[in-house]
């Protein structure tokens, strides 16, 4: 320990180390992929002149004939979903996908996931990678994990996505993938950036009292709904306090309302250290898929129904919390926070 800095040791096994760089480069992507595909477009358009009319050519490409692609299904590379280095990121945490029961694959599915956690590591590995094996825990079910339509607009970016199954979230987009046939079913993060900034270790707070656009999305088409709670996601970063009505949190909901994300003030542990960074702890997280709630199939559901399948819902989580808290890491006393 230096400056109360705690050092990683020279002796880390070979092993570790490859996971911690394939942990850094999926953080990279995270967080830089708005701005590094950018950066190496401007660097080519300067540097290499030849390759000009390529890259105007894949933006046009990319803003004009395939613009609408992410919301039409995307491109699932299976390939791609499979790619060792998911394996290493997956054995960084680990994270574990657990089945709670078999789910028919000729039914459509709304996966509904919480928490969001800062950059919802459990989520994206279990069901944007093969690495704990979707295919083989859910045969015959195809997953389109859900993320904001902004980060569709950065090149290279939305195709990493698209590769992986991840399709924009929004109405047109969910619909679309819901009716490419049986077992396609999406992925939702519920609670959204709203909810990443109640992420701290051992916060079991979910966004939900007000998100009932995915209950109507579910009864408009027929697809049933599944509670899935990423125990653990929540302890990978620790974040600056920000009570709600605190100045910073007032900022943190302006910012989101304004920009569409919430900037989290987050740190973890570094590349060499285990104190300071913008890398996640090493901490277990188990993606709990639970128990499908069957929708009936309803045109126009009124807010009635809504609410009525809202709370029907809400203690299916609550349930699926409850009998798995004390086995995946939180003590007896843990309550599901619902805000």
């Amino acid at each position: 320990m230096v400056f109360g800095i705690v050092f990683a040791p020279l002796n880390v096994p070979l092993h570790r180390r490859i996971q911690t760089l394939a942990t850094v480069f999926a953080v990279s992507t995270f967080f830089l992929g708005h701005v590094l595909p950018w950066l190496f477009i401007v660097v080519g358009l300067v540097c290499l002149p030849g390759c000009a009319p390529l890259l105007i050519t894949y933006l046009f490409w990319i803003y004009v004939w395939d613009r609408d692609t992410p919301s039409r299904g995307g491109r699932h590379f299976t390939i791609i979903r499979k790619l060792p280095i998911w394996n290493y990121f997956r054995d960084y945490f680990p994270v574990q996908l657990v089945r709670t029961v078999a789910l028919p694959p000729d039914n459509n599915y709304v996966f509904c996931c919480h928490p969001h956690g800062v950059i919802s590591v459990g989520h994206f590995t279990a069901f944007g990678t093969e690495a704990v094996g979707f295919s083989s825990l859910f045969p015959g079910i195809t997953p389109h994990l859900l993320t904001l339509d902004m980060n569709f607009r950065a090149p290279l970016l939305r195709d990493f996505l698209m590769a992986h199954g991840i399709c924009a979230c929004n109405k047109e987009s969910c619909l679309n993938c819901l009716q490419l046939g049986r077992g396609h079913s999406i992925a939702i993060i519920i609670g959204g950036a709203a909810e990443s900034l109640e992420a701290r270790p051992e916060s079991t707070t979910v966004v939900l009292k007000r998100r009932k656009g995915f209950i109507k999305l579910a009864l408009q088409t027929g697809a049933s709904l599944v509670p899935v709670f990423a125990f653990g996601e929540n302890d990978l970063f620790k974040q600056v306090s920000n009570p709600p009505g605190s100045l910073l949190r007032r900022v943190q909901t302006r910012f989101k309302d304004t920009m569409g994300f919430a900037p989290p003030i987050f740190y973890g542990r570094g590349i060499f250290n285990y104190s300071m960074g913008l890398l996640p702890h090493r901490h277990p997280v188990y993606v709990v898929v639970g128990k499908p709630l069957a929708v009936e199939k309803v045109e126009n559901p009124n807010s009635d129904l809504v609410d009525e399948i809202h709370e029907q819902y809400t203690k299916s989580l609550r349930e699926l919390f409850e009998s798995h808290k004390t086995q995946y890491g939180l003590d007896d006393s843990a309550q599901l926070v619902i805000v």
